[in-house]
C-alpha cells in the first residue's frame, strides 16, 4: 500500500506538479481511501520521503550497537553510509525526488528537517562516547555536522549526475576525509621521556593533558 501511494503520487507530480496535486488526487489514482493515505503519511510532504523513518531507525540501532566501538568517529561515518545505501537501492526514485525537492521550497524545508534528525542522532551517540572529555559536547556536535555535510556532498554529486556510477565512491571519499580529521589517529599521542624522569612527573604531565580536555586517549 505504501509503495502504491508513493508511485501514484510521483506519477501525479510528474504530470501536474507537486503544488498541482492534492492528497485526494493521490488516493484516487491509487484507488484507495483518504484513511489509507494518512495511515502511512501524515502530510503530503511525507510521501516524498517514505523511506527516511526506516533509515533513521536503522542508523540509531547501528549506533546503539556500537556503544563500545573503539572508533566512534568511524562508527558515525559507517552509519551515514547506511543512509547512502538507502538512496542507492532505489536510484531512479532518488533522482526523481532530488529533482522535485530542488524545485519545491516546501520539500526543501522538509528535507532540511529530515537531515537535522540524522545529525541529532549522530551527535547524541558521539556525545555519549565523548562524555569524559571537557570539550565532548562541542566535539560531538562538530563531528556530527561534518559527517552529515560530507555525506550530503557526495550524495548530491551522485544524484546531480543522474545516479551514474557507484554512489559510494564520492561519499566514501568525503567521509574518509572526516575520519582522517577527527578519527582514532587524531586522538592518539606518544609521550617520550628520559629514562631517569621520575614517575610522578610523567603522571603529573598526563593528568594536566587529561584535565585540559585534549581528547587524547591514554593507555
Amino acid at each position: 500500500m505504501r509503495d502504491l501511494l508513493v508511485s501514484a503520487a510521483f506519477e501525479l507530480f510528474t504530470e501536474y506538479g507537486y503544488d498541482g496535486t492534492t492528497i485526494d488526487d493521490i488516493v484516487h489514482r491509487a484507488g484507495v481511501g483518504r484513511r489509507s493515505f494518512f495511515r502511512y503519511f501524515p502530510t503530503k510532504e511525507e510521501v516524498v520521503f517514505p523511506d527516511h523513518e526506516r533509515a533513521l531507525a536503522e542508523m540509531i540501532g547501528f549506533l546503539e550497537e556500537g556503544a563500545q566501538d573503539p572508533d566512534p568517529v568511524g562508527r558515525a561515518c559507517a552509519a551515514a553510509r547506511l543512509v547512502m545505501r538507502m538512496y542507492a537501492e532505489k536510484a531512479e526514485f532518488s533522482v526523481k525526488r532530488y529533482a522535485l525537492t530542488r524545485k519545491v521550497p516546501a520539500l526543501k524545508t522538509h528535507e532540511t528537517s529530515v537531515v537535522r534528525r540524522y545529525e541529532r542522532a549522530l551527535a547524541s551517540y558521539l556525545r555519549r562516547r565523548f562524555a569524559t572529555l571537557q570539550d565532548g559536547d562541542l566535539r560531538a556536535c562538530t563531528i556530527a555536522a561534518s559527517v552529515v555535510a560530507a555525506h550530503n556532498y557526495g550524495l548530491r554529486a551522485w544524484l546531480s549526475s543522474g545516479a551514474g556510477g557507484d554512489a559510494s565512491i564520492v561519499v566514501d571519499q568525503a567521509l574518509d576525509l572526516v575520519h582522517r580529521t577527527w578519527g582514532d589517529k587524531a586522538e592518539t599521542m606518544i609521550m617520550v621521556a628520559r629514562t631517569d624522569t621520575p614517575a610522578w612527573q610523567i603522571i603529573q604531565q598526563l593528568d594536566t593533558l587529561r584535565e585540559g580536555g585534549t581528547g587524547y586517549r591514554f593507555a
